[in-house]
């Protein structure tokens, strides 16, 4: 009796110490997987960003599965599922839209941790993390690109300059930032009577009405190229835009092509046009003097950061993420998702002009084939 004794606790000793160590491997590393769910791949840097994060779940010895829902979140609901019934340790979700919230809470209930990455979860109190970069900054940047590129601070009343005003997808809760950062910009100038807006003016996202008719759904260019192409045809007919506030590379591109159609910009004179991610058309036809500025925002380094953040949380550590600065203060509305404040940590962006394009060159942003036409 005591020889069965003695072996029934020595396997229950170690049944024990085999299901702490597996404990263990799914806090920290090893066979944990990482579900990462990007919200399209229209947008080329999606895609860099999907591959990014998962070398770097990868180099730190995770599982990583990558899945794009192709602007539809009923697909990316089911696949943040399938990352759940796989078991998952950890998602790093950009949704697509609000309508995520209901596998987030699930994720939740299953005690699966949540960052979103890029997009902050609107509506949802189930996460408690948000890593993106400082997107109203971003905005700035792209109002201080046309502040400069039409040297308002010298412009009259007398002969203002015109612009016309777009902004991202009204279900990405970065369009308002994005748009909010350009406007505190722009708006002493249109206050002053210097600049004139052409077409629906929200001086702020808080006005929804008129900021619903310059938003492009779902960041799709021909969305964008559709409406440059209606504005140019009529509230602008009778005007020369001298620039159009575009909130990304992809949309500038499509509201340049626009643009080249129409006899007055034909000859190559073209509004300043802004962007943002850096792609490298946009880049290029930066270097080759269409479009105006871009930010650079190094995707790579965010998904580094992220998947940094992600190993810290497994492994039961006080996130401090090189590179990133907890929002605080003001900046703190960032993580306000509606319904909590989650921690936001923020990178910060770069302005790129003709100037200075090597900046994304040389931090290895593309690859040699593209840097060496950037050069």
């Amino acid at each position: 009796m005591k020889k069965i004794c003695l072996v029934l606790v020595t396997l229950l000793i170690a049944s024990s110490f085999v299901f702490a160590s597996g404990q263990q491997g799914g806090s920290g590393g090893g066979s944990a997987l990482v579900g990462i769910a990007m919200p399209e791949t229209h947008v080329l840097r999606w895609q860099k960003d999907g591959a990014s994060l998962k070398a770097a779940a990868e180099s730190r010895g995770y599982r990583a599965e990558v899945a794009y829902g192709d602007a539809d979140q009923t697909q990316q609901n089911r696949q943040i599922q399938g990352f759940l019934t796989q078991g998952a340790k950890l998602l790093v979700v950009g949704n697509v839209n609000d309508g995520v919230n209901s596998v987030i809470a699930d994720a939740a209930r299953d005690k699966v941790a949540v960052i979103a990455y890029d997009r902050l979860i609107m509506g949802s109190a189930d996460y408690d993390y948000y890593i993106t970069f400082d997107n109203f900054k971003v905005g700035q940047f792209q109002g201080q690109g046309i502040e400069q590129g039409l040297n308002l601070a010298s412009a009259t009343a007398a002969s203002p300059k015109y612009i016309t005003l777009f902004a991202g997808s009204p279900t990405d809760n970065n369009s308002k930032f994005f748009f909010d950062g350009a406007m505190s910009v722009l708006n002493p100038y249109i206050d002053k009577g210097v600049l004139k807006v052409v077409g629906p003016y929200p001086k702020t996202s808080a006005d929804n009405a008129n900021f619903q008719r310059i938003a492009t759904e779902n960041w799709q260019a021909p969305i964008a190229k559709t409406r440059m192409e209606n504005l140019l045809s009529n509230d602008a007919r009778d005007v020369v835009l001298d620039a159009v506030l575009a909130p990304n590379d992809t949309l500038a591109r499509a509201i340049i092509e626009a643009c080249l159609a129409d006899a007055k910009y034909a000859g190559g004179k073209l509004p300043v046009v802004t962007g943002q991610d850096a792609e490298f058309d946009s880049a290029l036809s930066i270097k080759n003097g269409q479009q105006y500025m871009t930010v650079f925002k190094d995707t790579a380094k965010l998904a580094e950061a992220a998947i940094i953040l992600a190993d810290q949380i497994l492994k039961g550590q006080t996130p401090n993420v090189p590179g990133a600065s907890l929002a605080s203060g003001s900046l703190t509305s960032i993580g306000d998702t509606g319904r909590k404040v989650v921690k936001a940590y923020l990178l910060e962006p770069v302005i790129i002009t003709r100037n200075n394009i090597s900046v994304p060159v040389n931090a290895g942003f593309y690859t040699d084939a593209e840097a060496a036409q950037l050069k």
